[in-house]
């Protein structure tokens, strides 16, 4: 190597390191800015913790957005324009049939938990021994059969648009995940609920694993059950024919 192109190479060297601190700056500083002051990694990050701070953060927003649709109501009933007030009317009666009003009353509270960690049965399918997304629509469902008012799942309200997915060995529900064990109450007459659970097909089915596998079933008949209204948004999304 030449005189001339070790003095060249020795003048890229500062320019080099330059460029690496610019962009190891730019990486802190985004990091801070998705933190948001926060840890991106906090201490105790299992599974449950994540899932609990999770549905803490989305309950927190649902509130907010519960509050925000008073404020709106209120200002709608000020609103002296009587096409308002007619839509305002016809909302109100729609609120009952969609889940945006309270229900309280007589019903059922179903719960499902996993099998025992004990349930060891070599050569067994390990899915087997949790609860699925299909086990709980089909306590669901059975309960909708039964003429059932209202239903929640873990305290939130199911309506039309309600998505249950399974995600691991939990289950999210309209983006908040959550772990067994699982309560499902209905509001209804629980001479109907109770027959539609006990002739449903789906819930034998569920009812024969748990008793093979040690899955956890309880049903059980309650004076009063509160079904909160629903305080997410509402949504309808549906495909349109082409052309």
């Amino acid at each position: 190597m030449t005189k001339g192109t070790r003095a060249r190479v020795r003048s890229r060297w500062p320019i080099a390191a330059l460029v690496v601190c610019a962009v190891a700056g730019y990486i802190f500083v985004a990091s801070g800015v998705s933190a948001g002051g926060s840890d991106l990694r906090p201490a105790g990050g299992d599974v449950s913790s994540l899932i609990e701070d999770r549905s803490q953060r989305i309950g927190e927003q649902r509130e907010t957005a519960l509050e925000l649709q008073r404020q709106i109501d209120r200002l709608s009933l000020t609103d002296d324009d009587q096409g308002s007030k007619d839509r305002q009317e016809r909302i109100d009666k729609l609120k009952d049939t969609t889940g945006l009003s309270e229900v309280a009353g007589p019903g059922v509270r179903v719960t499902l938990t996993d099998a025992p960690r004990s349930v060891d049965i070599p050569g067994l399918d390990p899915n087997v021994l949790v609860v699925h997304q299909q086990d709980l629509q089909g306590f669901v469902n059975a309960l909708w059969a039964g003429g059932a008012e209202a239903v929640t799942l873990q305290g939130q309200r199911l309506i039309a648009t309600t998505g249950i997915k399974c995600v691991g060995n939990t289950v999210v529900l309209d983006g908040v995940p959550y772990a067994p064990p699982y309560v499902i109450e209905a509001v209804g007459d629980v001479f109907a609920l109770n027959y539609s659970l006990n002739t449903s097909p789906e819930v034998k089915t569920y009812a024969d694993y748990a008793e093979r596998y040690e899955l956890g079933l309880a049903i059980k008949t309650l004076d009063r059950v509160t079904a909160a209204a629903w305080s997410g948004t509402v949504g309808l999304k549906f495909a349109v024919a082409a052309g």
